[in-house]
């Protein structure tokens, strides 16, 4: 089999079934070597600020963030919010793509205000929607 699509992806999502769920359609789809997975988007934030400070942060910073926007402590909004102000090769490495299960046309518009979501997706991944990931 050829090369992954993706180096490495990042799972936000406080719901820890979601999680693996879309770990699993992600390693069946074989197109990510590694799979981080966060269930807080706080916890993720702090993983990316802390492989700014590294050497080696082109190969550990994850190419897909899968976010989810409905979790406590910190939504998927406020993710994006901290986001934009870590550095530019982090922006320009990591691109996100909303995975919620909210229908709300509110976060679908609110998520288009922000240059690195590339995507909006309801949950859960499904084959279909993880092969033809374009981000």
């Amino acid at each position: 089999m050829g090369t992954k699509k993706y180096r490495s992806v990042m799972l936000i999502d406080d719901n820890e079934i979601d999680n693996l769920i879309n770990q699993k359609m992600i390693e069946a789809a074989a197109v990510a070597e590694n799979i981080y997975t966060h269930t807080g988007a706080k916890s993720a934030i702090e993983f990316l600020r802390n492989m700014e400070k590294i050497d080696i942060a082109d190969k550990v910073l994850p190419d897909v963030i899968f976010l989810d926007i409905d979790m406590p402590l910190m939504d998927g909004f406020q993710f994006l919010e901290e986001f934009e102000k870590l550095n530019n090769t982090t922006k320009k490495k990591c691109r996100i793509v909303m995975l919620t299960s909210s229908i709300n046309p509110q976060d679908f518009s609110r998520s288009k205000k922000y240059e690195n979501v590339k995507l909006y997706l309801n949950k859960p991944l499904s084959h279909e929607s993880i092969v033809k990931l374009e981000v």
